[in-house]
């Protein structure tokens, strides 16, 4: 059992920067895959970035390459989402995600944290 708990959302003008931190209880921690994913009003959850239990692997969508990125300290047992050049589109609830696995069309996640907003002004 793995709970999670996001903080470091707000508000923030666009070119901005915030830093996501999700803390997970258990010490299985680090033995999980651990993701971001985002949803904003009126659309899908979306992928946003995963890093692999050691962080030698990680992976983004192609909407937040090269501005975002994730990392985790298992020593702390928390995940990062730094993210730079924020832009109004990348407003949305951002969440964490433990072992979240890619099946194709649709992700499967085992744990999900509640939320934490981000919201982008122009």
């Amino acid at each position: 059992q793995v709970q999670l708990v996001e903080s470091g959302g707000g508000l923030v003008q666009a070119g901005g920067s915030l830093r996501l931190s999700c803390l997970a209880s258990g010490r299985t921690f680090s033995s999980y895959r651990m993701g971001w994913f985002r949803q904003a009003p009126g659309k899908e959850r979306q992928f946003v970035a995963t890093i692999t239990w050691n962080g030698d692997i990680t992976h983004y969508a192609d909407s937040v390459k090269g501005r975002f990125t994730i990392s985790r300290d298992n020593a702390k047992n928390t995940v990062y989402l730094q993210m730079n050049s924020l832009k109004p589109e990348d407003t949305a609830v951002y969440y964490c995600a433990a072992d979240p696995t890619n099946l194709g069309t649709r992700w499967s996640v085992n744990y999900w944290g509640q939320g934490t907003q981000v919201t982008v002004s122009s």
